[in-house]
């Protein structure tokens, strides 16, 4: 059974000053909380409408459609919702390509975005403050499971790029070296995607060290430009690309 007490504390976790301020957040769906179960996160409980069978039975409670739907973030409830306790910050690994982020502001996007890092082999993600929570519910919902591949980092993202002044930095632009025939430094360096609407702020782009764009290829060309997970998408490709011997 639900008490009054901790349905308040779950719903207070759709907002990120709750979710720092008690060190959870919540997951939903059988298939998404398994992968948080078999990854190093750490559960704090359980609310299922069928027990977990690799679930203490201390630490999952059964209940019924309606009080799971009292909880739940999502239009459509799932049978499950699980709250994971936060992990304490990870070291960067540089010895590989590492993706930043700079002010992007949607769940959708961000949550794309790891899993594409995922799906790519990007191990770390890097963000500014003013890139949304990766523990967004919309975030962890977008990320399917690869939040737990991906060590997301929040910290001052201009003074981290003023000390890594041996990697190579690549900015996305609507003018700069062309993709596909610029000479990519694939096994390590770092990535910058912008802000949805105005792109990567001024004072990340002066520690820019190389300036790429994906060209158009269509006659017209009225296209504007890409969304930041399409692009993120393509350039990734790109990279990995030139990892693979001819």
């Amino acid at each position: 059974m639900l008490s009054k007490s901790r349905i308040t504390l779950i719903t207070s976790l759709k907002q990120k000053k709750y979710r720092t301020q008690h060190r959870l957040f919540v997951v939903e769906g059988i298939k998404t909380i398994g992968e948080f179960l078999n990854s190093s996160y750490e559960l704090d409980f359980l609310y299922t409408t069928a027990l977990f069978e690799n679930v203490s039975e201390s630490l999952q409670t059964l209940v019924s459609e309606a009080d799971l739907k009292r909880i739940s973030f999502l239009k459509n409830t799932n049978s499950a919702l699980a709250v994971f306790k936060m992990q304490n910050n990870i070291a960067i690994n540089e010895s590989k390509l590492i993706v930043a982020l700079d002010n992007v502001r949607d769940p959708g996007n961000l949550g794309t975005i790891i899993r594409l890092c995922d799906w790519f082999g990007v191990t770390d993600l890097i963000c500014n403050s003013e890139t949304v929570d990766c523990y967004n519910p919309k975030v962890v919902q977008a990320t399917m499971g690869s939040l737990t591949r991906v060590n997301v980092t929040y910290l001052n993202l201009e003074d981290y790029l003023l000390t890594k002044k041996d990697l190579p930095v690549y900015g996305t632009f609507m003018t700069g070296a062309n993709l596909y025939t610029t000479n990519l430094e694939v096994n390590n360096g770092i990535l910058v995607l912008g802000n949805e609407a105005n792109g990567i702020s001024n004072t990340i782009e002066a520690l820019v060290t190389q300036h790429i764009t994906i060209p158009k290829f269509g006659a017209i060309q009225k296209t504007e430009s890409l969304n930041v997970a399409m692009a993120t998408s393509i350039i990734l490709s790109e990279f990995k690309r030139k990892t693979i011997a001819p």
